[in-house]
């Protein structure tokens, strides 16, 4: 079984004092590896990420300084399972088969940019995952992030997790 956690939209800017919450780091302790679907903005956080596991990361419209360091798109084989990355998924009308033509392989399109959660059934077996933002939640209840647990093809879990910002 392969752990996951999912990030997406953390906006850790230099020189700010913002970092992930507390439950964030506890829940790296215990993964296998690290999805970030963009707006890392820094270098330094997916330093920081990687000492806890492997990373992946695509870029956010907001990674200005990792521009040329990050895929746009990134497609990767977890634990049996198809997974495409990608930052923008575009509006809500039409995702799914937006999605499915652009990953017609993956069994999970992994996405952020709108802070928004979002676990859904996309066209086929197709599932699609946005973690929301554990850090600005803009017009969302709470701030987010994302766990998988993938085995054999397939995808055991997926949840989205409520944290309390760290102020």
């Amino acid at each position: 079984m392969t752990r996951a956690v999912v990030l997406a939209d953390t906006h850790i800017r230099p020189g700010r004092s913002r970092r992930l919450p507390d439950e964030v780091y506890t829940a790296l302790g215990d993964t296998d590896v690290i999805l970030h679907a963009g707006d890392v903005v820094t270098a330094d956080l997916l330093d920081e990420l990687s000492g806890f596991a492997p990373v992946h990361a695509v870029l956010g419209n907001n990674d200005f300084a990792l521009a040329g360091a990050l895929p746009e798109t990134l497609e990767i084989e977890l634990d049996g399972v198809r997974v495409a990355m990608i930052h923008d998924s575009g509006p809500t009308a039409g995702r799914e088969g937006r999605m499915a033509r652009r990953f017609p392989s993956a069994d999970l399109v992994i996405f952020g940019h709108s802070h928004a959660p979002v676990a859904a059934a996309g066209l086929g077996a197709q599932l699609l995952f946005n973690p929301g933002s554990p850090t600005e939640r803009r017009a969302q209840p709470r701030h987010t992030y994302g766990t998988l647990e993938l085995a054999d093809g397939r995808i055991v879990s997926h949840r989205i997790v409520a944290v309390e910002p760290r102020v």
